[in-house]
């Protein structure tokens, strides 16, 4: 494999603080992200290598872009390096800096968007523009993708792209957010690689009651205090423990001498002892999980209400399906689920990418040469990324990256969409130097 010696790590440092400026906060609606401010700034920075650029706004400002070079062998795999370009939205009272304004401090960078997943897309942008600037010619087609929307549902971003822009999008092997962060063990760092990520079921459960005078609250039929009792029962709901074949594999390659992570009857028990970012993620890759998240009721301070809808967030298992949600949603509620009516969204199963794969091969060659003595380990990502759509049309899509020793798996776990976001200087150039060596191997 090839690599570049000359050091990326100012150029990405400084995409990135551009990138973080932009605020290109997705809060769920149309009107919202503005990732064409990123693409213009993407695009001005990758055009002067005269690459070959296109702009997608399927919505007016939720604009996605794509450059590519070109492979000379139409046979050859495709590889896309993707990255979204919208952030979450934030609270600025629980930051120590500004988050938006993408500060340097103490070799680190501050602000929303640092870890997920801007880092990222700097990253695989600035190792884009060095490969195109050196005169790199692979037989295979590499494709970089800076997506809007993925921090809602990709609805105008990846799921459109796909659905609509296949010729421009598809490719083979796919590579996005996340992982990557060094796990130390005795027989050496462990570097979780996304294959797979949980499905959702996302509901809405509402409660009926009766209407009357909030001043004789005696025996009425109160929509909210029922509403509350599906709450605390949602809550309280403990679903059975899944020891998946992706779990175990993760568990022997970090954590061998712990068997009770692998023991569905011990896991429960042990994960109320451990750190509490570990047993998130813990419980999170071996259960079906229950979230009520928002909650809405009531017309006026002096009047009973009568309805209540419940948003409950519900994340899937791989092999979990919809008729099995909807059996664990009586178990909780018992005698409520009569009373209540469940409206559900779409049944987004669980999706994965086998490891047995020249592109998992690659990850691990480069990965073991900048990070001595490293190997991968794969791994489940409880949330949602875009990688959903590339592997139901048929690619080999994984989550990576490649970060220091500084940032701890708790940190990178607390620091998703939470307070003080950040990524280490050091970081950003082992990601751009993984992906130049990566498109080296496996296109040229």
């Amino acid at each position: 494999m090839t690599s570049v010696a000359d050091d990326p790590t100012a150029e990405v440092t400084d995409l990135l603080v551009h990138l973080i400026r932009n605020a290109c906060v997705n809060d769920g609606t149309m009107a919202s992200g503005h990732e064409s401010r990123s693409v213009d700034v993407l695009a001005q920075y990758l055009g002067a290598t005269g690459l070959d650029m296109e702009r997608y706004a399927p919505a007016p400002g939720r604009e996605s872009l794509v450059a590519r070079i070109e492979g000379s062998d139409p046979t050859a795999p495709t590889l896309l390096l993707m990255g979204h370009t919208d952030v979450v939205p934030v609270n600025p009272d629980g930051w120590t800096h500004d988050p938006f304004g993408g500060e340097l401090v103490d070799g680190e960078v501050w602000g929303r968007g640092a870890v997920d997943m801007l880092n990222l897309t700097a990253s695989m942008a600035v190792a884009f523009r060095r490969l195109a600037t050196s005169g790199f010619r692979p037989r295979g087609t590499l494709v970089y993708l800076a997506v809007a929307d993925e921090e809602a549902l990709g609805t105008w971003g990846a799921e459109h792209l796909v659905a609509h822009e296949r010729d421009a999008v598809g490719a083979d092997y796919v590579i996005t957010e996340s992982g990557g962060f060094q796990i130390p063990t005795a027989a050496g760092p462990r570097l979780p690689l996304v294959v797979g990520e949980k499905g959702s079921y996302w509901c809405t459960i509402t409660v009926p009651g009766t209407p009357g005078h909030a001043s004789q609250p005696y025996r009425t039929d109160n929509a909210l205090v029922t509403a509350a009792e599906v709450v605390r029962r949602l809550a309280e709901y403990r679903p059975e423990t899944v020891i998946h074949e992706t779990w175990r594999r993760f568990v022997e390659g970090v954590f061998p001498g712990v068997p009770e992570l692998v023991d569905a009857d011990a896991l429960g028990p042990l994960c109320e002892t451990l750190p509490i970012g570990i047993a998130r993620q813990a419980h999170a890759c071996t259960h079906a999980t229950f979230a009520p998240t928002i909650i809405h009721g009531g017309t006026k301070t002096n009047v009973i209400p009568d309805e209540v809808t419940i948003e409950v967030d519900i994340r899937t298992l791989p092999g979990q399906r919809g008729a099995d949600i909807e059996r664990m949603l009586g178990d909780a509620l018992g005698e409520l689920r009569a009373v209540v009516e469940i409206t559900s969204g779409d049944d987004n199963e669980s999706t994965a990418s086998p490891t047995d794969t020249p592109l998992w091969d690659s990850l691990a060659r480069a990965s073991s040469t900048l990070v001595e003595g490293s190997a991968l380990v794969p791994f489940l990502m409880v949330g949602a990324t875009d990688a959903r759509f590339f592997r139901r049309a048929g690619s080999v899509a994984y989550g990576f990256g490649l970060f220091s020793r500084r940032l701890t798996f708790e940190d990178y776990g607390s620091m998703f969409h939470g307070n003080d976001e950040r990524v280490d200087v050091e970081s950003l150039a082992l990601s751009t130097r993984l992906w130049e060596l990566v498109a080296h191997d496996v296109l040229a």
